[in-house]
């Protein structure tokens, strides 16, 4: 049965989708009739280098030199993109800004302020000079440990503007899990945020910071960032006796002039390194090249997001993150970002969506967990606030699921582009992802992105038409990453993405591709069950057990038994509730009829929390190996590691009944 759309876009909205000007714009280059988005998604994935140099001219960049091919071979990895051209990530935002504000930042326990983008540009260019005086040059790294605050985007500016390549963890993170990341790149220099507050509480980083900076001999100074500073007169510090190497913000670039010059870099050159979650091991150092991150954050934020020049784009994020990066990428269109950092449930649960409302933002960014936290303490934003300005909000992080969907539109805004969004660190962008000339089908990512040849393969690598399998990518793009550090001969690298099928991207997701050119993800396909030898997404049972009333969340293993493969599914209730044997049938009868009987759980308990890494996804992983008898990689990469203790105690239930 067809599902009948949740929004469907007004004729106004797609003939001032900057996607339609694009289409014109392509039309008129090639002298094409394409008429729709399925129209140019075929071209998009037929005639890569067509497409790919048209959004190179569409996004208007400033660059040097000469390219004789915009795509070497179409292999995968190995081809290279736009070879001979120079460009630079910071001097094109710089040239973007047409807004008298560029930031718009809120910190918990200081509250919000606006930045002017001649002050944004000022300031990152003089850290820029001051960077370069350090003695950081082209290739050298520069690490931040910083909240998601207006410092670490203006580090990011200026390290791209000297061609120097940036790294960010939050200060969240475990000293540990922070060491496992920066001491693998040697970074020169270290900004690092010293306090922060979250949930009412305020966090002394200086002690964690100078720990962390005793690991690193690369490094020649620590860039303090003072507690508050709004660079229009107020600052607030707390350390004064500072190790010799450190030196605050302010003072780091008070005799530095703004640089005049742009290093602009190979279209490959290192823009900035992320990580893995480190949940099978170390993390991995993800080296993403500076022309490929803009192209492919362009055509996501222009195009499918239809963000311009007169909007605002807050996404909920830390710096440990890749949304932060895209986040700020919004920049090259022009518009204004919009900074959030403390915790969405002080001092109440409706903290972010009345900052939302107040600072008319266009564009919100955020996860199915914080949907679902919202619905849960009964929050209805539609009643409380007004979202004139609201025009789209984009979820990550997990599968959103139908219940989030209809949510929204009930409790938010109908007329709304709700975009569940899907990629990864891995290509610091989407595979599947929004579409403003589409319409919201409930439980389906609108599309598979432009230049992004999405298909589903079966473990024999055979072409599946309509059923779930593994998400593969089958024609290069330009932000795989470029490589990952210290990977010599890229054995790391090609193992991460090509050992199952030589040539073609798999992703490690568990899709499938619906008719209507929609995309339903169903999970991790590591951590996919296999009872009985049928595959089930985890999401499958996510998607149904979230909906009960009395589950706050849940999360679902397969645990090999006695050599059969049986469904242990964890719950978390809501406050006042039990697992009593009413509500365990309630979970069974609900995944047998909404689902299958396969997807029934074999035994079920209760937890306090669902172990997730920092960026909010749900390890599964880490289950199955406590109950196979192994030690979970990296505990220190979640985000609330003592979470698996439980599973120590239900296994040992389970092994000694």
């Amino acid at each position: 049965m067809t599902k009948k759309p949740l929004w469907i876009p007004s004729e106004k909205r797609v003939s001032e989708a900057n996607i339609t000007r694009f289409i014109d714009f392509v039309n008129k280059k090639h002298d094409s009739e394409i008429k729709n988005y399925q129209e140019l998604y075929d071209y998009s994935v037929t005639e890569i280098e067509k497409f790919w140099e048209d959004i190179f001219e569409f996004a208007d960049l400033t660059f040097s030199g000469t390219y004789q091919n915009v795509l070497s071979e179409r292999i995968m990895p190995g081809g290279k993109w736009f070879e001979g051209l120079k460009l630079n990530y910071a001097e094109n935002i710089f040239k973007k800004l047409q807004n008298e504000f560029a930031i718009t930042s809120y910190r918990e326990g200081f509250g919000s302020f606006r930045i002017k983008s001649d002050k944004f540009k000022s300031v990152s260019l003089k850290l820029a000079s001051a960077l370069k005086a350090a003695g950081v040059g082209k290739g050298d790294r520069v690490a931040s440990f910083s909240s998601n605050i207006p410092e670490a985007v203006m580090g990011l500016m200026a390290t791209s503007t000297i061609g120097a390549i940036w790294s960010s963890c939050s200060p969240d993170f475990g000293t540990q899990a922070v060491i496992d990341r920066f001491g693998q790149i040697d970074p020169k220099i270290l900004f690092a945020v010293e306090s922060y507050d979250y949930n009412g509480k305020r966090f002394n980083c200086l002690p964690k910071i100078i720990e962390i900076t005793r690991a690193f001999k690369s490094l020649q100074k620590v860039v303090l960032i003072p507690a508050f500073q709004n660079f229009d007169g107020e600052t607030v510090k707390y350390s004064h006796d500072l190790p010799d190497n450190f030196v605050y913000f302010d003072d780091f670039i008070d005799e530095h002039d703004p640089t005049e010059t742009f290093e602009q870099v190979e279209f490959s050159h290192p823009l900035y390194i992320l990580y893995s979650s480190g949940t099978t091991g170390k993390p991995k150092c993800i080296v993403h090249g500076t022309g490929g991150t803009m192209l492919q954050h362009y055509k996501e934020l222009a195009l499918h997001t239809d963000l311009k020049v007169d909007d605002k784009l807050l996404y909920f994020t830390t710096t440990g993150w890749m949304m932060w990066n895209w986040l700020v990428s919004g920049l090259l269109v022009g518009a204004e970002i919009v900074l959030f950092d403390g915790s969405v449930v002080y001092p109440n649960a409706s903290i972010l969506w009345k900052f939302v409302s107040e600072q008319e933002v266009s564009v919100f960014g955020t996860s199915p967990k914080f949907l679902s936290l919202t619905e849960k303490n009964e929050i209805k934003p539609l009643t409380m606030y007004n979202y004139n300005k609201l025009k789209a909000i984009l979820s990550t992080g997990s599968p959103l699921l139908e219940c989030n969907f209809e949510w929204v539109y009930k409790n938010v805004k109908k007329d709304l582009q709700l975009s569940s969004i899907s990629g990864g660190t891995d290509i610091v962008s989407c595979f599947m992802l929004g579409c403003p000339i589409l319409p919201v089908i409930s439980g389906e990512i609108q599309g598979r992105g432009l230049g992004m040849k999405v298909e589903v393969f079966d473990e024999s690598g055979k072409l599946l038409e309509g059923e779930k399998g593994e998400l593969v990518c089958s024609l290069p793009f330009p932000s795989m990453p470029v490589e990952f550090w210290n990977d010599e001969g890229d054995v790391k690298y090609k193992d991460a993405y090509f050992s199952r099928y030589p040539g073609v991207w798999r992703h490690g997701d568990y899709i499938r591709i619906t008719k209507n050119g929609g995309v339903i993800v169903y999970g991790r396909s590591d951590a996919t069950l296999n009872p009985g030898g049928v595959r089930i997404g985890t999401a499958e049972i996510y998607r149904i057990v979230e909906e009960i009333p009395e589950i706050e969340d849940s999360i679902v293993a397969g645990i090999n038994v006695k050599d059969e493969i049986e469904i242990f599914l964890f719950v978390v209730l809501k406050s006042g509730c039990e697992l009593s044997p009413d509500l365990v049938l309630k979970i069974k009868k609900s995944l047998k009829e909404k689902a299958s009987p396969r997807h029934v759980p074999h035994r079920i308990f209760k937890i306090n929390e669902v172990p997730r890494t920092i960026s909010g996804k749900k390890v599964e992983i880490a289950i199955t190996k406590i109950f196979a008898g192994e030690e979970p990689d990296n505990r220190e990469a979640l985000a609330n590691p003592a979470s698996l203790d439980v599973f120590e105690s239900i296994k040992l239930m389970v092994v000694n009944p």
